[in-house]
């Protein structure tokens, strides 16, 4: 019986160090990617300096009528604000329309093109169906070579980090201009999001798509179904 007894502490101890070194792990991959990227996460100021060859408006969710959930909007409406400010005069729209009853990147150019900016100015990536792949595209698709990526503050870190692991010289604005409900969930997910995507970072799969070039400096009606 006390070599059962002992048997059993020795594994509940070794089970005990294995979880506490994984979330030590974790905690450290976790503060790398914030850590090594909150320096590029700029004011729409601050972007201005920068001359990136696109601003990059990362997809979410779009409603049934087509028309942009309350984190889109946002994101669209600070894609939108620096197009005008001069940060760049191309937008690149990526997300996902990978069915054609599901589409956010049409939502997201008609978005632009409603606020004014020409529609040869906006492309569509309509295989930006993860960070990881909006990225990918954004440099081996569209050529871009230095990106200012637009989303909420909590989703910055992760494609900064992302895009700069890939090769492309990335920064970040926030589009954080209200309160969202399911803030507390999306922070949680995405802390798990950030460990993984150091794994995916140091693996570089190839994205569901890759296709022929459509370079940024170019025609991006050359995007549209």
């Amino acid at each position: 019986m006390k070599n059962k007894r002992k048997v059993l502490k020795t594994v509940l101890t070794v089970l005990a160090c294995t979880a506490a070194a994984l979330l030590v792990c974790a905690c450290v991959l976790h503060a790398h990617v914030t850590g090594s990227t909150k320096d590029a996460i700029l004011t729409p100021e601050e972007a201005l300096e920068v001359k990136p060859d696109c601003i990059l408006v990362l997809g979410a969710r779009v409603w049934d009528d087509g028309s942009p959930s309350p984190i889109l909007e946002d994101r669209l409406q600070v894609g939108v604000e620096l197009y005008q400010a001069g940060v760049s005069d191309r937008l690149l729209m990526s997300g996902d329309h990978g069915r054609v009853e599901y589409d956010e990147v049409n939502a997201m150019k008609r978005y632009a093109t409603d606020a004014g900016i020409p529609s040869s100015h906006v492309f569509m990536d309509h295989a930006g169906f993860s960070t990881y792949e909006s990225m990918y595209r954004a440099k081996e698709i569209f050529r871009a070579k230095k990106i200012v990526i637009v989303s909420q503050t909590y989703h910055l870190y992760r494609a900064v980090y992302t895009a700069r692991a890939l090769g492309l010289e990335a920064y970040g604005v926030p589009s954080d201009l209200r309160t969202y409900p399911k803030m507390p969930i999306y922070e949680t997910r995405e802390k798990i999001a950030r460990i993984e995507y150091v794994f995916r970072c140091l693996r570089k799969p190839d994205p569901t798509y890759l296709g022929d070039p459509i370079p940024i400096t170019g025609d991006g009606d050359l995007t549209n179904d």
